[in-house]
């Protein structure tokens, strides 16, 4: 009976350091959820996407949704370090419009000396335990340090791929501003980041942020939840639009036809950054296939396509590569322009685009 005793209290000791982790964020309340409540977005206690988004296919059965997800190829971790390109981040010119992704989701952009960082997810995991979706060897090159103090944090939702406790921890002291959707604040305010220094977004708002840049939030085909309960924030895209220029910044979004309509109200894109990874069968309505992904840009209409969502993380179970071999062939179709990064060498809007296959050599 004594044993029976102590293995319930270890038991239920473990579960509740388990699942009271300070990684797992906070659920919005207050003011917060009232504004979430008056959302067009928010019904039935919930976000919904603007298009019917099961979690997933409707014709996956128990046994194929097991077979796939323990159908896991050789080669869905790289077999040796990733290659990378160290750029002091720091020194880059602040005359043009400088982009250097990191793997993954996460990039900076040196917007002619505005600096925003997207997505930063620099803890080496993608997960709130450390078992789980670590960093590729050789992706995890950069850390916060890298940065100089940030006018902008911009966060797409709050999965752990895009939005990571520890990193945050470390940027809020050294970041002006958090921009995000609708109900992630309260995330920011578990970790200590005070509302004055967060702006959340329904999809279309806009704000002007400085003379030369705006953004706005648009939709995405995604869902939201770090614990149980899901959809209680909102996940998007974003638009900037800037002195000369304009970016789309794609969050994680299935295919639907939202992209044509942003495509058609904000015209040409000089470039679009899109997910492409972490795609299956099972979920064909929240991840986009690299044929997908494509078609997405040019419904967009942009001039050049920058793929991200792979080459970091293992949350899928296809190749590590196959997004960027099957997105660069559809591109090469459809005549898209590509640009293919390593893991810190610099794209310059309108001058530079990397393109080499960098990952076929490894």
């Amino acid at each position: 009976m004594q044993f029976f005793v102590v293995a319930l209290a270890v038991v239920f000791g473990f579960g509740y350091f388990f699942f009271n982790k300070p990684e797992y964020g906070s659920l919005p309340s207050g003011n917060r959820l009232s504004r979430i409540e008056a959302s067009p977005n928010y019904k039935d206690g919930a976000f919904q996407n603007i298009e019917n988004t099961p979690n997933f296919s409707e014709d996956a059965g128990v046994f194929e949704f097991f077979k796939t997800m323990f159908s896991i190829p050789d080669n869905a971790t790289p077999s040796v370090q990733l290659p990378s390109v160290k750029t002091e981040i720091s020194s880059i010119s602040d005359t043009g419009i400088t982009i250097i992704w990191f793997g993954h989701s996460s990039y900076f952009i040196n917007l002619k000396g505005y600096k925003i960082l997207v997505d930063p997810v620099f803890s080496g995991v993608a997960a709130p335990v450390n078992f789980f979706a670590n960093a590729f060897k050789g992706s995890d090159v950069y850390q916060v340090e890298d940065f100089p103090r940030l006018d902008l944090v911009l966060l797409t939702h709050d999965h752990y791929d895009h939005l990571d406790y520890k990193t945050i921890l470390k940027l809020k002291d050294k970041t002006t501003k958090f921009y995000t959707s609708l109900g992630v604040g309260a995330h920011l305010n578990a970790w200590g980041i005070s509302d004055e220094k967060i702006t959340e977004f329904d999809w279309w708002q806009t704000e002007q942020i400085i003379n030369q840049l705006k953004v706005t939030a648009t939709p995405a085909r995604h869902f939201s939840g770090r614990l149980f309960k899901r959809n209680q924030s909102l996940w998007s895209s974003f638009v900037l639009e800037f002195n000369g220029g304009k970016i789309f910044i794609g969050g994680d979004s299935g295919y639907d036809k939202t992209f044509k309509k942003i495509g058609a109200q904000f015209g040409a894109f000089d470039m679009v950054i899109l997910e492409c990874g972490q795609y299956n069968k099972l979920w064909p309505y929240i991840h986009m296939t690299p044929e997908q992904v494509v078609q997405a840009a040019i419904d967009l209409n942009a001039r050049v396509l920058m793929p991200v969502h792979w080459s970091k993380f293992r949350l899928a179970m296809h190749k590590w590569n196959e997004p960027i071999e099957r997105v660069s062939k559809e591109s090469d179709r459809l005549h898209m322009n590509l640009t293919t990064p390593m893991i810190g060498e610099p794209i310059i809007l309108n001058q530079n685009y990397p393109r080499s296959n960098w990952w076929s050599k490894l």
